[in-house]
């Protein structure tokens, strides 16, 4: 006589996987944590902490007067936002937006030309040629060369007597204001820095199979099109990073300008270099706005950099790429069948 046991009533039948599941949840997430928080200690320390203590000083302004009996006294007064004020609507407003539109100018121009490049860069390394290992070692060189030292190289190169006024055959003062002082800080970054977007693309260009592109010839697609509906969109999250990278460093640019060019040339100044010059002459509340600005600005244009161009940070682009991938061949069965 066969007997049956009854569960429960209210009891769904998966209620123990369900728990077991829970704990595997939860016991990942406690390992993940216990091993995240060297990570985390050392961003609030190395990170938090001096953006924190930058926008403390903002509000200060270092003051100095005379006291009742006629000594000299110095300190730091709390001064609300009347640093920012001063920043943006004060006397020397002036020189702060001139900076902030040299930052954005050299950030989209270098950018741009270095994007273009660097792609080009990448599809030449990828394919196959004698040397071809020879020219990626070389292709590292410029960007391996410490800025301070490619500053000062093309300083020699754009003085007055230098290849560039040679090669050209006029006499331009690179080195003085105006806007050829613009162009020599472009060319400059660019041949030191396009060579880093290339080897990332070029990455990006190793993880494409080859099959996909065969696949495309064999559907009669020219190199064009291939490059706008393969190599392109397969390429994206690593070319979304590179610029990524690219337009932080490049907002924050600092030595490229100041030794190639100078100090105080406002043609070339930047946020980073007004801060220097402010802190520099002892007025770190001033020298702290305009550090707490150029923060933000950064924070800004990250954020909406990864938001509306959908930079893929942390991979989530890989089951895309794969998926992407897969439709010429699918395509191409069901053209054949």
């Amino acid at each position: 006589m066969a007997t049956t046991i009854k569960k429960p009533s209210g009891a769904s039948p998966d209620t123990g996987e369900r728990r077991e599941k829970r704990r595997d949840v939860q016991g990942t997430g406690r390992l993940t944590a216990v091993l995240l928080s060297p990570v985390f200690l050392v961003l609030a320390l190395v990170v938090g902490y001096p953006v924190l203590a930058a926008f403390r000083e903002s509000l200060y302004q270092h003051k100095e007067g005379l006291d009742s009996s006629g000594f000299v006294v110095s300190g730091d007064t709390f001064s609300g936002l009347d640093n920012y004020t001063a920043i943006f609507s004060g006397d020397n407003a002036h020189v702060f937006w001139n900076a902030f539109w040299n930052t954005t100018f050299f950030t989209v121009a270098q950018v741009g030309i270095e994007t273009v490049l660097g792609v080009a860069m990448a599809l030449i390394m990828q394919r196959a040629f004698r040397g071809k290992g020879l020219i990626r070692a070389s292709v590292l060189v410029p960007w391996a060369i410490p800025t301070a030292v490619s500053g000062l190289l093309w300083r020699w190169v754009f003085q007055a007597d230098g290849i560039a006024n040679s090669v050209i055959g006029q006499k331009v003062l690179w080195t003085t204001e105006g806007f050829h002082a613009k162009v020599a800080v472009i060319i400059a970054d660019t041949w030191k820095t396009a060579p880093f977007i290339g080897l990332l693309v070029l990455a990006g260009l190793q993880m494409i199979p080859r099959e996909v592109y065969e696949a495309a010839k064999v559907d009669g697609a020219s190199a064009l099109q291939q490059f706008r509906s393969i190599t392109l969109p397969l390429v994206k999250p690593a070319l979304m990073v590179a610029v990524l990278f690219r337009l932080l460093d490049t907002l924050r640019m600092f030595d490229l300008p100041f030794i190639l060019i100078g100090a105080h040339k406002e043609s070339v100044e930047t946020l980073s270099m007004l801060a220097l010059y402010e802190a520099s002459n002892l007025r770190y509340g001033l020298g702290a706005a305009y550090a707490t600005v150029l923060f933000l600005y950064i924070a800004v244009i990250a954020y909406v950099f990864v938001k509306l161009l959908g930079a893929d940070i942390i991979g989530q682009a890989r089951e895309t790429r794969k998926a992407d991938a897969k439709k010429p061949l699918l395509r191409r069965m069901k053209v054949s069948s």
